[in-house]
């Protein structure tokens, strides 16, 4: 393993990291992040505060206890961390996500007929187990009592199992949210994917929006297109977080819209800072805290935006797919075993 590599798993020891040459490593000064003084950190540092006390190593545990005394936000991130750029050599990918709101039944009527199943004991193996097609078809879930909820459309369940949580209104008035609780151990396949390699849609064409509508508009081929993608995700209550608050990531702790993102943990640590410059019709230069994961969220330079909540949300988070860079902000002293020439 070359040095710097060497230096690279040292720096992220608090991760399972495996190197390759495809690596690339390069510490920066904040003066080097575009708008970075524009930003308003002290929304950032209140968010680094909710799950950095879940961060065992000991530099780590340090900057949090300063991080509650600290009244300068961008004097704290400056004194602590030092901005890297990480890179596997796969181009950059910026998208969003939300949770979903939606009207939901706790038991079966005419209308509310799709079940939002919870995990079953045969799911929990970690391995292959039915397919989303098998689970439909076969009802092999039906009369078990897993039922959390019930929706009333199957691309709406679709796309709650892709976002992993959600909040369901009930006919009472009442909020039910639901978290994710494990998946039948299929990958997911792209639906938006799919109907581009059919032929039907152009990559840029493709939405959330458009893949619900095209569906209804063909019910039997919808169903093919939705059973397409044999990856199946269960749930489960989550009765502790605030309807008003965010849903849970990977933390256990309710994430913020527009400062939570989520990342590939081979590459950047659970609840770092990481500071974003996001291309595209809306850009953004933010500082994020990297509180949740996604099994499509695969790469140094992947990122999921955590959009907030309900329909606006998910027309934010749909319309994303963009370029830019993702700077992880690491400890001092982690970052300066990365370095390979002094800052200038």
């Amino acid at each position: 393993m070359k040095p710097a590599l060497i230096a690279f798993v040292i720096a992220l020891s608090s991760i399972a990291f495996q190197a390759t040459a495809d690596i690339s490593v390069k510490v920066h000064k904040f003066s080097d992040l575009k708008s970075w003084e524009k930003d308003d950190h002290a929304s950032a540092l209140e968010v680094f505060k909710e799950t950095c006390t879940d961060l065992k190593a000991e530099d780590w545990q340090s900057i949090c206890a300063a991080a509650f005394d600290f009244k300068n936000a961008r004097l704290f991130f400056e004194t602590f961390f030092l901005p890297v750029l990480i890179s596997d050599g796969v181009d950059s990918k910026f998208t969003g996500y939300y949770e979903p709101e939606l009207p939901g039944s706790l038991v079966r009527t005419s209308r509310f007929k799709y079940p939002i199943y919870a995990l079953p004991e045969e799911a929990k193996s970690g391995q292959p187990w039915k397919t989303r097609r098998e689970i439909e078809q076969d009802g092999v879930l039906e009369g078990r009592g897993l039922e959390l909820a019930w929706l009333d459309d199957p691309v709406d369940l679709t796309f709650l199992q892709i976002q992993g949580s959600g909040r369901i209104k009930l006919t009472n008035g009442n909020y039910l949210r639901v978290g994710y609780g494990g998946k039948n151990g299929h990958n997911y396949k792209s639906l938006g994917g799919e109907l581009v390699r059919q032929g039907i849609y152009e990559p840029h064409q493709v939405s959330a929006a458009v893949i619900k509508n095209w569906v209804k508009r063909n019910p039997v081929d919808g169903q093919e297109l939705l059973w397409s993608n044999p990856s199946y995700v269960f749930f489960r209550a989550v009765e502790d977080v605030k309807p008003s608050q965010g849903p849970l990531g990977a933390m256990n702790r309710s994430i913020t819209a527009g400062r939570s993102i989520a990342i590939d943990p081979n590459y950047v640590p659970l609840g770092a800072p990481v500071w974003i410059e996001k291309q595209g019709r809306s850009p953004m230069r933010r500082l994020m805290i990297a509180q949740d994961t996604g099994s499509a969220i695969k790469g140094a330079q992947r990122a999921d935006i955590f959009m907030g909540s309900g329909a606006k949300a998910g027309r934010l988070a749909g319309q994303m797919k963009d370029r830019g860079s993702l700077f992880v902000l690491l400890p001092v002293k982690r970052a300066m075993t990365l370095m390979t020439e002094p800052l200038e």
